[in-house]
C-alpha cells in the first residue's frame, strides 16, 4: 500500500524504467505530484518529466528548479557493465562511478539545497545487496553501490537537524531491463535462487513499494537506515533450496 503523498511533490531520477519508474507510480498512487529526471523524458501516464543528466550539476539544478519546491528525492537513477577486472576498462569504471556514485552526490546535494530552507524533506537512494558483497565480474558496479551507503550515512546526520531523512534501499536480484537476460535463462535462476529463502527474484514494484514506505510519513523515524529488498538473500550465507526436498518450477523454487 502506497502511503499518503497528497499535496506533496516527488523528483525519481532514472526514473524512465525498473525500479525507477516502479517507485514514481507508487508515489503517484499515494497523491504525489510526480516527476522524472531522466536523460528521455519518458511516456508515463500521470507524471510529468524533464530531462536531466545526474552526472551534471548544472543540469540537475535547472531541472530541480522547474520542478519547484519538492518534498521527495529518489535518487536512482544506475547502470551497470558485467565484466573481470582485467577486462574493465577505465571507460566502463568512470562511467559506473559517474552515474551511480557522483549521480547520487550531486542529486542528494542539490535535493538538500532545495529542502533546508524548508526545514522538511526525505531522499530515498536506491543501493543495492551488492553495497556488502562482492558479486563477481562487478568491480565497479559493487563500489559504486557501497560507496552509496557511505552517502547515505553521513548526510543523514548533516541533514537530521534540518528535518530532512535520508534511507536506502537495497535490491537483490529484481527483474528490471538490466537484469532481463539473466531472467529469461531458468538455468541461471535456479543456481541464483538457491541462495533466496523466499525462492525467487523480486519485481520492480516490490522495491518501489518499499520505496514509497522509506519516503512517507509512516518512516517518520526513520533515517540512515538500509533496508534490504531481496528475499532474505543477504539473511541466508549457507543457502536455502536443493533438490532433495524442493524443485525448480518456471521460475521459482518450491517445496515438494
Amino acid at each position: 500500500m502506497s502511503g499518503d503523498f497528497r499535496g506533496k511533490r516527488a523528483i525519481v531520477t532514472g526514473g524512465a524504467s525498473g525500479i525507477g519508474l516502479a517507485a514514481a507510480r507508487e508515489l503517484a498512487r499515494g497523491g504525489a505530484e510526480v516527476w522524472i529526471l531522466d536523460l528521455e523524458v519518458p511516456e508515463a501516464p500521470g507524471m510529468r518529466g524533464v530531462v536531466a543528466d545526474v552526472t551534471d550539476h548544472e543540469s540537475l539544478s535547472r531541472a530541480f528548479a522547474e520542478v519547484g519546491d519538492v518534498d521527495v528525492v529518489v535518487a536512482n537513477a544506475g547502470v551497470a557493465k558485467v565484466a573481470g577486472l582485467e577486462a574493465t576498462t577505465l571507460e566502463d569504471w568512470e562511467r559506473t562511478i559517474g552515474v551511480n556514485l557522483t549521480g547520487v552526490f550531486l542529486t542528494v546535494q542539490v535535493a538538500a539545497a532545495a529542502m533546508k530552507p524548508r526545514r522538511r524533506g526525505a531522499i530515498v537512494v536506491t543501493a543495492s545487496t551488492n553495497s556488502y558483497d562482492g558479486e563477481p565480474n562487478l568491480t565497479a558496479y559493487n563500489a559504486s553501490k557501497a560507496g552509496v551507503l557511505g552517502i547515505v550515512h553521513t548526510v543523514a546526520g548533516e541533514l537530521g537537524p534540518y528535518g530532512i531523512r535520508v534511507n536506502a534501499v537495497c535490491p537483490g536480484m529484481i527483474r528490471t531491463p538490466l537484469t532481463a537476460g539473466s531472467f529469461s535463462d531458468a538455468a541461471v535462476l535456479k543456481e541464483y535462487f538457491r541462495q533466496i529463502p523466499l525462492g525467487r527474484g523480486g519485481e520492480a514494484q516490490e522495491v518501489g513499494r518499499a520505496i514509497a514506505f522509506l519516503a512517507s510519513d509512516d518512516a517518520s523515524y526513520i533515517t540512515g537506515a538500509t533496508l534490504l529488498v531481496d528475499g532474505g538473500q543477504m539473511a541466508s550465507k549457507f543457502g536455502t533450496w536443493g533438490e532433495a526436498g524442493a524443485e525448480f518450477v518456471g521460475d521459482q523454487w518450491r517445496m515438494k
